[in-house]
């Protein structure tokens, strides 16, 4: 059995540096989604204004990284799946959203320790979102 090392913050909502980094990093995921070629499906997924995803991702990571919970003060439990599912989510949108958040985390200095540790645990959630086969 291997264990982990304690991480340097109570939650990850204080390791990633607050409310403020965390949109940064949101507002930097759809600046790329909007300005990368390769996130190109990934952005026409998300109709013509991203105003509003753009605040509920952030609403939304606050409260998941254990900071203020916005977005269920706002819309209650999340139910990401059933929210998502009138969007066709294969692994090419998957993939795509998860390497744009990973850009994003990157180009937002989210210390590399953090940043592996929500690969994964953005993997996971993404990978359960699909809802057709590829």
């Amino acid at each position: 059995m291997q264990i982990q090392e304690k991480p340097p913050y109570d939650t990850v909502f204080e390791w990633i540096g607050g409310e403020d980094k965390i949109r940064a990093m949101v507002e930097r995921f759809y600046d790329l989604m909007e300005l990368e070629p390769k996130y190109a499906d990934l952005r026409a997924a998300h109709g013509p204004s991203l105003d509003n995803a753009r605040q509920r991702l952030t609403w939304f990571l606050t409260g998941w990284m254990g900071g203020p919970q916005h977005y269920t003060e706002r819309f209650g439990h999340p139910r990401l799946r059933a929210r998502h599912l009138p969007f066709p989510i294969g692994i090419k949108e998957r993939d795509q959203w998860l390497a744009c958040m990973d850009q994003a985390m990157g180009e937002t200095a989210v210390p590399e320790a953090l940043r592996a540790r929500l690969r994964d645990s953005f993997f996971q959630t993404a990978d359960w979102m699909r809802n057709k086969g590829v």
